[in-house]
């Protein structure tokens, strides 16, 4: 019975011991809380939009257009997580591009927002954007495997064509700078551009786009913006999880989420989410 019961204990700490070893993460643009969306109000839709997530239960995932309230919202419906990040206009004023992870699994050992313009250390505009625009990144350790990597999550401006490509420029070279120990990267959010555009295809050279590398074929639709159109097929691709070129973490699935409720959709985009082993 003893020697049974220490099989069992062992059985147990081997499965423990896998699962700390698997990631999942998610990118998901909310949609701004906003009265003119009338049916699709985020008052109409947060808690499905909570309960998919919970369904899901990455463990670490970047929201997008998420306005103070929000991400207070957020905070309650899913207590499991702790958040980083802060507005685009300031501490608790518009937008912000927040990173969420599970508060029992990971400690957040660096952190900052910094704005996508020629001077990302204050609050700014950056080149031809019509709005400010941020980035806000983390370095998380995991409390059981001691792995450690960066999250940088975004929302690249929606008018701006120099914007957005200087902005994923001023991100790399972000990332360049912080990342002395070479950790892996992974590198996420809206990017408003789709994969034929010139930027994307630059920053496949020096990351990977996750639907590209994985093992299993990608599930559900190509697109990730729906503009709340659920009769209509999606097929604009303009939100990805990237991971660095030496990432240890290998990209196991691939999907993008068209889950939807009375059709009617949690957001108008679909979430990316990846599940990831080291």
């Amino acid at each position: 019975m003893k020697t049974h019961f220490t099989y069992l204990l062992l059985l147990t700490s081997f499965f423990s011991t896998l699962s700390a070893q698997n990631l999942k993460l998610m990118t998901y643009n909310i949609r701004l809380d906003v009265a003119s969306d009338g049916e699709n109000a985020w008052a109409n839709r947060k808690e499905y939009w909570a309960s998919q997530v919970s369904f899901y239960e990455p463990d670490i995932f970047g929201i997008q257009e998420a306005l103070p309230s929000q991400v207070s919202d957020i905070s309650t419906l899913l207590p499991k997580y702790s958040y980083v990040g802060i507005g685009r206009d300031g501490i608790g004023k518009g937008e912000s591009s927040n990173i969420f992870f599970k508060k029992v699994r990971f400690n957040v050992v660096q952190q900052n927002t910094f704005w996508l313009s020629e001077t990302p250390d204050k609050i700014s505009k950056g080149w031809d954007a019509a709005l400010n625009r941020v980035c806000t990144y983390a370095l998380l350790k995991d409390r059981k495997t001691k792995q450690t990597f960066w999250v940088f999550n975004t929302h690249l401006d929606h008018m701006g064509e120099l914007a957005r490509t200087n902005s994923i420029q001023l991100i790399l070279a972000k990332i360049k700078a912080l990342n002395a120990q070479k950790y892996p990267v992974f590198f996420m959010g809206d990017f408003n551009s789709e994969p034929t555009e010139q930027r994307i295809i630059n920053l496949k050279k020096e990351m990977n786009d996750s639907r590209d590398i994985s093992e299993e074929k990608p599930f559900g639709p190509i697109g990730t913006f729906n503009g709340f159109r659920h009769q209509e097929a999606v097929t604009k691709r303009i939100d990805y999880i990237f991971l660095s070129k030496d990432n240890p973490f290998k990209v196991n699935k691939y999907a993008v989420l068209s889950d939807s409720k009375d059709l009617k959709y949690p957001s108008d985009h679909l979430p990316v989410y990846v599940e990831l082993r080291f």
